[in-house]
């Protein structure tokens, strides 16, 4: 053999990859991520804990697990089986908390369903998706009735009777309440044999066409549950104030995040200026998410509107990127503002504007320019790139050169439900096409310039309509602000801005033109200008898509 020390190294070597490869993988070693495993551990460790308020009432963690545990011996007892699909169509209440967990506990999968959409897409929702039971706060029974009628599939409906809806009529088989309170003596919880295995359905906002149902494995709510911890640096018993939709990305997956911290649910059912500072005062809310939107209903809530309260409260916002306007007058009320960047098909947020200790030294402005940005990837999300469009060429880090974002990880969806060929080309080169163009500074940072379908193409010049936006926002009379491209003869397009004022002020077009020069190129600024209310999503999202056909 020449060398022995080398030989012996080698059949070293061998042995220990033997010895690797006849190990097995067993219960004792192994199991599937499971985010229910937070329930279980909270329950038996602070059963005493307050979990859910909602309207004055307090449940704890052992009463929210015993709750949740009816909720899945009731499925079961409808005759439902492992894999079917139950909805819910509800406003942020304890129900459909409890949802989050119950109905995985039957082996069963969630599709909580945005209350706010119109008949004829629930129904296509219901019948795509194929729900089998539907739970339905009373105050959609109108909806959810009609859409009934435009769908083939034809569900068991239970009513969520809450006192505190102002209308609505009981329509399902039977209340909630009752659903729920059968015999879980001998319930046995469901346990996914495979991480992979669906635990949840998510339905885009469907801005054009029929919405897709993104599809969400076991494997990415538990670690996306835990990337919001890490990257919120959350510590135990939080108080978090439901001011997100929880049928949306199933609230960022904090239902299963505040589990896992064995914190506080706040529940309410209308998202206001004047429900959040009481809430703030009232039960030392230490935590909330919401889009850009919330952030200006706090900014701009009334005098009488406001309370004062004593902790320091840390927000966690997406959507479009943040007005650095907004961002300076939310430090300034006393709240950490976090900057995410995500989709729905990567559960919520997945990328993060980490915050740097010697940025803290600079001015409340640059502090906010700063924040704007989107920044780096979650810790449980494995790669973020910008690249050049059409190409898989990354972008030069000098934070000017656009590109298209693209996402990789264990927190990006399975796919699409019933869609192969959408699945596949979002997929195209191993990476989630988001569809966002962005750039890369040189620190490494992502920052979003637009969507693709967003740019505005003026005298073949790319114009950011979020650097518009931008511009708008610190205008200290405008309160929400929209800007899409308006067809042009002689220079294709130009951008159109649509403005809500903030009550008590009044500008003119001109005014709003004259501010923009002072602030923008040339070529950036608008050629027109509306004042009206801005058409939103239920997610706060400016619905860019009316705008563009109220151009004239």
């Amino acid at each position: 053999c020449g060398d022995n020390s080398n030989f012996f190294k080698i059949a070293k070597e061998c042995f220990i990859m033997l010895e690797a490869n006849s190990i097995s993988r067993t219960r004792a070693n192994y199991e599937p991520l499971n985010p229910i495993s937070f329930l279980l551990r909270t329950a038996a460790t602070f059963p005493d804990k307050i979990s859910v308020i909602y309207n004055g009432k307090n449940y704890y963690w052992r009463q929210t697990l015993q709750r949740c545990m009816g909720l899945a011996q009731g499925l079961l007892n409808a005759g439902l089986s492992q894999g079917d699909v139950v909805g819910v169509l509800a406003v942020n209440t304890p129900e459909l908390y409890e949802a989050h967990f119950g109905i995985p506990m039957a082996g069963m999968i969630l599709n909580a369903l945005n209350c706010r959409l119109d008949p004829k897409t629930i129904a296509y929702i219901i019948d795509h998706s194929e729900i089998k039971l539907l739970i339905s706060d009373k105050e959609f029974s109108e909806t959810l009735t009609e859409a009934l009628t435009l769908c083939d599939t034809k569900p068991i409906v239970i009513d969520i009777d809450d006192e505190n809806s102002e209308y609505g009529e009981l329509i399902g088989k039977m209340d909630y309440e009752r659903f729920i309170s059968g015999e879980v003596k001998n319930f046995t919880m469901y346990s996914p044999k495979d991480e992979w295995e669906t635990i949840s359905i998510n339905y885009t906002s469907g801005t054009t066409g029929n919405p897709k149902g993104v599809l969400y494995h076991y494997r990415g709510a538990y670690l996306n549950a835990i990337g919001n911890t890490m990257e919120w640096d959350m510590e135990i018993h939080p108080v978090y104030l439901w001011t997100l939709p929880m049928f949306h990305c199933n609230g960022w997956c904090f239902p299963w995040t505040i589990a896992a911290k064995a914190g506080t649910n706040v529940c309410i059912r209308k998202v206001s200026s004047q429900n959040i500072y009481n809430c703030l005062a009232q039960y030392g809310v230490t935590h909330l998410c919401g889009a850009p939107i919330v952030l200006g209903l706090m900014v701009n809530a009334k005098k009488n509107e406001k309370k004062n309260f004593k902790q320091r409260c840390k927000v966690m916002t997406a959507a479009a990127p943040p007005p650095a306007q907004v961002l300076e007058s939310m430090q300034k009320l006393g709240f950490d503002v976090t900057h995410v960047y995500g989709l729905t098909e990567v559960y919520g947020p997945c990328v993060v504007c980490c915050w740097k200790d010697e940025w803290n030294e600079l001015s409340i402005t640059d502090q906010a320019q700063l924040k704007s940005r989107q920044g780096q990837r979650y810790s449980v999300q494995e790669g973020l790139r910008v690249v050049r469009q059409g190409t898989m060429e990354e972008v030069p880090k000098d934070g000017k050169f656009v590109g298209e974002v693209l996402l990789r990880g264990n927190i990006t969806m399975k796919g699409y439900l019933k869609d192969l060929e959408a699945t596949n080309k979002a997929f195209e080169n191993g990476w989630f096409h988001t569809g966002d163009l962005g750039v890369v500074h040189p620190d490494g940072y992502l920052q979003l310039r637009d969507r693709a379908k967003d740019i505005i193409i003026s005298g073949g010049e790319n114009i950011s309509s979020i650097e518009i936006e931008n511009c708008l926002y610190s205008h200290p009379a405008v309160s929400a602000c929209g800007v899409v491209a308006r067809p042009d003869d002689k220079w294709g397009e130009t951008p159109c801005a649509f403005i809500e004022l903030k009550e008590g002020y009044k500008v003119t077009e001109n005014d709003i033109i004259s501010y923009c020069r002072e602030n923008l190129a040339g070529f950036k600024i608008p050629k027109s200008v509306y004042f009206q209310e801005i058409p939103k999503t239920s997610t706060g999202k400016v619905q860019k898509v009316e705008l563009r056909k109220l151009i004239k």
